[in-house]
């Protein structure tokens, strides 16, 4: 499938037994909540795809991988309900990854700041490059990484997650992501599509009962997943009406 608008572009394309998923938007590759949707769908619908596989997740252009929450779609809530749903598509989107049938490669090329941390904390695999730095800096807008603190905290334990939540103004190497277990290879920049092609060519030859199986394996114990992630959408729905968020967002779109 294919989407194409102002509030981002969705596309698949096949390779074999391999779906290649890829998002964009012109704010730094920023999640509108119509595009949240969109991308959910497609884990949904290609976790029932018996023709696929394996899932390659990337993002468009050469910069940032993702930069999470679209600060102008934030900037429009006007109230705890509008908040807790916008916030309740990140929680879809995660749970989705983690139930998919097929397990999701993450191809990041760029930098990735909170909603972007967890999108790739719910992969299964991650190939980065060192340009690849990561940072939460929820606090710095009067919010908090709550919907995505487990994905990141699964990934790289919850001292690590602490670090970088309370830190919010620093940004936090690649090196150290993959040291703490976020991103399973660094690559470099000119290798990096080679790289994913190839691991996911060998993953999409084994035994796909097995495959799906061990999908299973890795996410056991998640299941509170299903009512967590959306208790948190409603700490951060209500979070994000405070005046201090409303000026700290002007503060950073300035």
């Amino acid at each position: 499938m294919s989407l194409e608008n102002t509030n981002g572009s969705l596309e698949t394309t096949f390779q074999n037994t391999i779906a290649v998923v890829q998002f964009g938007h012109p704010a730094s590759n920023s999640f509108p909540r119509e595009l949240l949707n969109k991308l959910t769908t497609e884990i949904n619908d290609l976790s029932r795809n018996e023709n696929v596989s394996v899932i390659i997740l990337k993002s468009e252009g050469t910069k940032a991988f993702c930069s999470g929450a679209s600060f102008d779609e934030l900037l429009q809530v006007e109230n705890e309900e509008q908040g807790v749903e916008f916030f309740s598509g990140f929680a879809h989107l995660l749970n989705a990854m983690r139930n998919c049938n097929k397990l999701i490669i993450g191809r990041v090329q760029g930098k990735a700041v909170g909603g972007g941390v967890g999108i790739i904390s719910a992969c299964d695999y991650v190939f980065a490059t060192p340009e690849c730095d990561i940072k939460l800096s929820e606090l710095a807008i009067g919010i908090g990484p709550f919907v995505i603190e487990p994905a990141v905290s699964r990934k790289i334990g919850k001292t690590a997650m602490t670090e970088m939540t309370l830190a919010a103004h620093l940004w936090k190497s690649a090196e150290w992501a993959f040291q703490k277990g976020l991103y399973s290879v660094l690559s470099t920049s000119e290798n990096l599509e080679a790289d994913v092609t190839d691991f996911a060519q060998k993953l999409s030859s084994y035994n796909p009962e097995a495959l799906k199986e061990m999908k299973k394996v890795i996410w056991e114990g998640t299941e509170q997943w299903e009512s967590l992630l959306f208790e948190r959408a409603a700490i951060t729905g209500k979070l994000v009406l405070s005046d201090f968020t409303k000026s700290a967002l002007l503060q950073f779109k300035k």
